[in-house]
């Protein structure tokens, strides 16, 4: 555990964590809870939830599970009743569909949407009107991607919602600043979990990443769950509207074969 003392301390903070009951989400709320915040984990995997908090609880870390599916809007609003006052909000959830941009449908473009935007923007309406009244500052953490800073093909849809978490990160961040609220946004980079360990395992992938960024690996989840609880601390309290890449310098570097 984190001393009490240390600016990276959590200690006395009520942590939201949405989309917890796995990969970046789950090492996420793991983390933050070791740094000594009450942890809320919630998503629509409640089953799982309940096992992840109960693990939490027997390390000694206060958390529960709480069901909520960001694609619903009653969801959101039963959910944003229920927590109380929270100091810190971490949106993880996100969805993603890889095909051509002529090939997606209506409803594919609408679930993407509502999904990985829309339903975040609501829930922070929800929680960032509380902490306003409550007048105790608090932060707001974003889970972007590589897609909120450049571009890559076949994920155009997807590249639309985290573009613009990147630009409700900066607006916010303006506008709330006055409330001692922090917003900041977390870009991944290529981060093996359950949804693309398949594609990311792979040989030819593995090669292509070693010739495409300064650091010749994958990342992991618990790569990014450090920086989650850095940007929730007071010690970024002088730091927000940003957009920090943790992608091994992919959005940043490129190798090249020309030795001096």
């Amino acid at each position: 555990m984190i001393p009490a003392d240390s600016p990276f301390s959590l200690s006395g903070k009520t942590a939201l964590v949405v989309g917890a009951s796995r990969g970046i989400g789950l090492a996420i709320a793991q983390a933050v809870a070791a740094a000594g915040a009450r942890t809320l984990l919630a998503a629509r995997s409640l089953d799982a939830l309940e096992k992840h908090a109960a693990d939490l609880r027997g390390a000694g870390c206060p958390a529960e599970a709480l069901h909520l599916d960001v694609s619903d809007p009653n969801s959101i609003r039963s959910l944003a009743e229920a927590v109380g006052d929270v100091d810190i909000l971490i949106n993880v959830a996100g969805i993603n569909l890889r095909k051509a941009f002529l090939d997606f449908t209506q409803q594919e473009y609408d679930r993407l949407l509502q999904t990985n935007l829309h339903g975040i923007v609501d829930l922070t309406q929800r929680i960032g009107a509380r902490m306003i009244a409550r007048g105790q500052g608090g932060k707001i953490i974003y889970i972007g991607s590589m897609m909120s800073i450049l571009g890559l093909p076949y994920i155009v849809v997807y590249a639309i919602t985290k573009s613009g978490l990147a630009g409700l990160t900066r607006s916010l961040a303006a506008e709330w600043g006055r409330y001692n609220i922090q917003v900041n946004c977390i870009a991944p980079g290529f981060i093996e979990t359950d949804l693309n360990r398949n594609v990311l395992q792979d040989p030819a992938f593995r090669e292509w990443v070693k010739r495409a960024q300064a650091s010749p690996r994958t990342g992991t989840p618990q790569d990014i769950a450090p920086v989650a609880v850095f940007l929730s601390s007071r010690a970024s309290d002088y730091i927000t509207g940003q957009v920090i890449s943790v992608d091994g310098g992919y959005s940043t570097t490129a190798i090249w074969p020309f030795e001096p």
